[in-house]
């Protein structure tokens, strides 16, 4: 089983970018772990990052021929603007989980909503790295039915 992981803008910078917020945690850290989860759930696990709006939604149009069975995205502040990647992930026929590390709800008024929550099978928002974790056994088990 494929499972597609989208990191948006700015992500990248996770274990720079306020600590207070995102943890100490990097990206590569948090690739690496949802690799190893993948591998114990029978998933392979591709990750990708992009700070360009355009390359994530081509990234995107790719996966809807690749057999991917399930997309895990955390958007970054596309989640909350980019009818253009959420028009790109309403494209695919798999099922979209949608992670954020901090409580999205809990932050500023802009933050709360979300462009992408109407065609997401789920949100899982607020437990740090863990919300990735979360969030793969979640595509996985959606990605099965």
């Amino acid at each position: 089983m494929n499972i597609l992981v989208l990191h948006g803008i700015n992500l990248n910078m996770f274990g720079k970018r306020d600590p207070a917020q995102y943890g100490t945690t990097t990206l590569d850290e948090i690739n690496a772990q949802l690799t190893a989860l993948g591998q114990t759930l029978g998933a392979q696990v591709e990750c990708f990052q992009t700070n360009f709006e355009g390359e994530m939604a081509e990234r995107i149009h790719r996966a809807h021929g690749e057999g991917v069975k399930a997309v895990l995205i955390n958007a970054g502040a596309w989640t909350h603007y980019s009818y253009g990647i959420r028009d790109a992930l309403a494209i695919l026929k798999c099922p979209i989980i949608e992670v954020h590390m901090s409580n999205i709800h809990a932050r500023e008024a802009f933050r709360h909503h979300s462009v992408i929550a109407d065609i997401a099978k789920g949100q899982i928002a607020g437990f740090g790295v863990d919300s990735y974790l979360l969030g793969l056994r979640a595509a996985v088990s959606a990605g099965r039915d």
